[in-house]
């Protein structure tokens, strides 16, 4: 079969010819249909210092997917053939004391799938029956391929009560994009969501989102007479990574604010902790997806009519992956899908 793999320490991937996999008792067999990329992905073709470190290769990437069950383990008990499936990419160890207690995204001893094993860059993969998510609705497969994204942006925008509250959202790119979306559908009084590219800003906007702001030209502050706001945000969602908009985010907080920090730094950030201790803040770290409940919630906002499609913005088979890679690490764009299908 066909699979995007990072053949050898270095820039770049390569399209090539690996042996079809082959399912364990308690495994399924998914043709893929569809994929994402993630930042993740990013950094494994660009061989980054993290990717060096963490990457041993050859690798077949992706851990963004949806595809048709085409074949079961032996011990598999509830996936059937043709079932559609999204996958959790976390592989979780099951005998950590979080997963015995039933909190398997707490686990310490996770793995990612395409990151420290064989992922879904691929015509076909295999996923333990455990980290598989089966649609029993109706569902665009370009949707299903990003439940991964979706999950961590639902555990985020839904890890603290946003109905009639004013949330900040620090960062535009796909996840701060669906967490705006989700958030407005949970009722949020007010969504703000600050970036500094206007292509990802605009589609905010189509997102129905507040207020779209550029923070390179504008203050969060700045808001707050147009939104009739005295004492700043109640719920902020930290998504970019970037020391300054955690900063700002802290700074524009209200007494009580709890504040769900997804975005991942490259290096240490140095924060005003007096502000965090004098307005009593929350500051909670979000990795990932909650297993199963997120997976649960996103399928009933799905199904309750919560649109996702104006954040994938391009979409390229396969075989173009260099294309659609380049079009991800550009920016001007949403989630970016490659077709599996022949």
């Amino acid at each position: 079969m066909k699979a995007l793999v990072k053949v050898a320490p270095g820039p770049g991937l390569e399209l090539v010819d690996v042996p079809d996999p082959k399912p364990g008792p308690g495994d399924i067999l998914l043709r893929v249909l569809r994929t994402g990329i993630c930042g993740t992905d990013l950094h494994i073709d660009a061989w980054d210092d993290w990717a060096a470190k963490t990457i041993k290769a050859p690798l077949t990437l992706g851990h963004e997917f949806v595809g048709e069950v085409v074949e079961i383990g032996a011990a598999v008990t509830k996936v059937r053939v043709g079932d559609l499936v999204s996958g959790e990419g976390h592989l979780v160890c099951g005998t950590c004391r979080n997963c015995r207690a039933g909190r398997r995204h707490l686990c310490a001893n996770t793995i990612g799938l395409g990151v420290h094993t064989n992922g879904a860059f691929a015509e076909y993969a295999v996923l333990p029956e455990s980290n598989a998510w089966v649609h029993n609705h109706q569902i665009d497969l370009d949707v299903a391929a990003i439940f991964d994204p979706f999950g961590n942006a639902v555990h985020t925008a839904l890890s603290f009560p946003v109905l009639n509250e004013d949330v900040l959202i620090t960062g535009a790119g796909p996840i701060g994009l669906m967490a705006a979306a989700v958030a407005k559908h949970a009722g949020a009084r007010h969504v703000v969501i600050t970036d500094i590219s206007e292509a990802r800003l605009e589609l905010a906007r189509k997102l129905g989102v507040n207020v779209a702001l550029d923070v390179s030209a504008t203050p969060v502050s700045a808001v707050y007479g147009e939104l009739n706001m005295t004492e700043g945000f109640d719920v902020g969602m930290e998504m970019s990574g970037q020391p300054s908009a955690l900063r700002e985010m802290i700074g524009n907080m209200t007494h009580g604010g709890r504040i769900a920090m997804l975005g991942l730094p490259a290096k240490e950030i140095a924060i005003d902790w007096s502000a965090v201790v004098l307005k009593m803040l929350t500051i909670k770290g979000i990795y990932g997806r909650e297993m199963f409940e997120t997976w649960y919630a996103m399928s009933v906002l799905l199904q309750a009519g919560l649109d996702l499609s104006p954040v994938i913005t391009h979409r390229f088979h396969h075989t173009e992956h260099k294309a659609a890679f380049d079009t991800a690490r550009g920016g001007k764009c949403g989630k970016v899908i490659m077709d599996w299908e022949s």
